[in-house]
């Protein structure tokens, strides 16, 4: 578990619309990996977002999406 006090996403400029959206898991998690491209994230960063959010259930890939990008 991990114990890091978070102060907001990792990309708090990055802003990625779900209300609305298709909801699949993969497609929000698609979403949120190319808005990072596009804010300039590394392939790493992109690789770790996407491990990460697909390493649970659906309630993870939306928590993970928070912790890297602001929601909307």
């Amino acid at each position: 578990m991990d114990n890091k006090i978070s102060s907001g996403p990792k990309y708090p400029h990055v802003e990625v619309q779900l209300v609305g959206e298709d909801g699949n898991a993969l497609s929000i998690i698609s979403r949120v990996r190319d808005s990072l491209r596009r804010a300039g994230a590394t392939p790493a960063e992109c690789s770790e977002f996407c491990t990460d959010a697909m390493s649970g259930d659906y309630d993870h890939v939306l928590q993970t999406c928070m912790k890297w990008v602001t929601t909307l």
